[in-house]
């Protein structure tokens, strides 16, 4: 399979770690994998990657990066879980105060040296429930009605709401605008062409967590549109309710498709929706008028979610080029979340779906990275799927995909051809003093794994950089390409 070298130690000139180079050396014919729990001190397991930075993060667990360049510099926004029962408010050491998790704001402008420039508390709460999660960046110019000179920050705010800052001054943040009174609230989208925004939450009478449509191209003068979601989820249904959504990925009005994903980790369903349709049609919660916008509709297996679905756009397929259709496809990626530490359910992983005839979009490959190869169920934490970056601009889109696996770091694909993807390269970040032990219920029981990385999502940025984000507090990993998976994306040799 497409993993068989994984795990084996291999010569990698030039992994770059705390300032030394590691080297990692292949016998042939030996097969050798992590001990079952990592050891501070282990250096990191790479193929093909090195990393080229890292920042603490202040022991905070992080979930999403999205990176801008703002004027000359390059701004990484970080969203943070809850700390935590034990830890609730770890200190900012900025201004000497303990502070809620909420959202971390460093210059990554020299990815050696990023430099933390401002935290922005979040709400109460525990463990996904509190902080701000999630985050998103857009500039007035694109936006159409905001100040062109201006960068604004849409966050979640715990699970009760939505935030808008205005964050030209990145070291300097100002909230603009709150969107309370919500619960459940998770992973947004906003369109930085136009200023449509996508807000995933549970508005009062709704039965499930939905989408909120907003338009917000003025950021400081919000209008709402409608709701979204699936027939049975609405006000005054009745029966069993849908699974709820995860989040989406927009293409905005050139492409006209929204890509929603819903159950995560069970039953999923990739819902692609016509995005014009959805904004200007009629917009009652009805069962004919939430059906309108859907053009298809894939439900998965109960064993397996949807946590990301990510449009791949039209790709030459070379094995077909002499068919009728020469070949031209349309792609979705579709990744599940694991929940359980220790491999506590069915294996979440990455599913590529053929969306060419959208109707009737159908599963064509999947990928995973297996379990032998780093005994991985039985090193602590989660093991399996979780996301994978969004970026569709140069220089990796259509060409390599990131994906976050937990304790198996993140997993570098070759989506040329999503019929056959293939790894080309991976970074499992090493743990650090900060990393915690993964704790919840494991083979029925409440109890504590060990601690491990549990490398959470990842983005990329128009240099080649790609930000690592982990979710048991060892902080934020900058990584680099190199070898064979640096070709591939154009980057020149490093």
């Amino acid at each position: 399979m497409n993993g068989a070298h994984i795990g084996r130690y291999r010569v990698l000139l030039g992994v770059a770690f705390a300032g030394s180079v590691v080297a990692f050396l292949t016998l042939p014919g030996l097969t050798q994998t992590r001990p079952q729990a990592p050891q501070i001190g282990d250096p990191p397991e790479a193929l093909n990657m090195r990393m080229v930075g890292h920042n603490d993060l202040q022991a905070r667990t992080a979930y999403q990066p999205t990176i801008v360049k703002q004027g000359g510099r390059y701004i990484a926004y970080v969203g943070h879980h809850g700390a935590g029962k034990d830890n609730p408010a770890p200190l900012n050491a900025l201004n000497g105060q303990k502070e809620l998790n909420g959202t971390s704001i460093l210059d990554v402008t020299d990815p050696k040296n990023p430099v933390y420039l401002a935290h922005i508390p979040g709400a109460v709460g525990d463990g996904e429930a509190g902080a701000a999660q999630m985050t998103r960046i857009c500039d007035g110019k694109t936006l159409g009605k905001g100040d062109p000179n201006r960068f604004y920050l849409l966050r979640t705010f715990g699970r009760e709401g939505h935030e808008i800052h205005d964050v030209t001054t990145p070291s300097e943040p100002k909230v603009i605008w709150r969107h309370l009174g919500m619960s459940d609230t998770h992973k947004n989208y906003w369109e930085c062409g136009g200023g449509i925004a996508y807000l995933v939450s549970r508005p009062k009478g709704w039965r499930a967590r939905i989408v909120e449509v907003f338009d917000l191209s003025d950021p400081s003068n919000p209008v709402k549109i409608r709701d979204f979601g699936l027939d049975g989820q609405q006000p005054g249904a009745t029966g069993a309710v849908p699974v709820t959504v995860h989040g989406l990925v927009s293409t905005g009005s050139k492409g006209n498709r929204l890509y929603l994903a819903y159950g995560t980790n069970r039953g999923g369903i990739l819902q692609i929706v016509d995005r014009e349709k959805l904004l200007k049609g009629p917009k009652e919660p009805t069962t004919e008028n939430l059906l309108y916008p859907q053009i298809g509709r894939l439900d998965m297996t109960p064993l397996v979610g949807a946590h990301t679905a990510m449009p791949l756009g039209r790709i030459k397929i070379e094995e077909f080029a002499k068919d009728a259709d020469k070949g031209d496809r349309e792609f979705v990626m579709i990744v599940n979340e694991t929940f359980r530490e220790e491999c506590g359910e069915a294996r979440q992983m990455v599913w590529f779906v053929d969306s060419t005839i959208e109707k009737y979009p159908m599963v064509v490959s999947n990928w995973t990275v297996p379990e032998a190869s780093g005994n991985f169920c039985t090193r602590g934490g989660r093991f399996g799927g979780h996301s994978s970056n969004e970026d569709m601009g140069p220089p990796y889109y259509q060409k390599l995909t990131f994906i976050t696996y937990f304790n198996a770091g993140v997993r570098v694909l070759d989506v040329r051809n999503p019929y056959q993807p293939k790894e080309v390269a991976y970074f499992i970040p090493p743990i650090s003093k900060a990393t915690v032990q993964r704790c919840g219920l494991i083979d029925g029981k409440q109890r504590c794994s060990n601690a491990t990385i549990q490398s959470n999502n990842a983005e990329t940025d128009d240099r080649g950089y790609i930000y690592v984000a982990d979710r048991s507090n060892t902080g934020l990993h900058i990584l680099e390409l190199t070898g064979e998976a640096r070709a591939i994306a154009g980057l020149p040799p490093n």
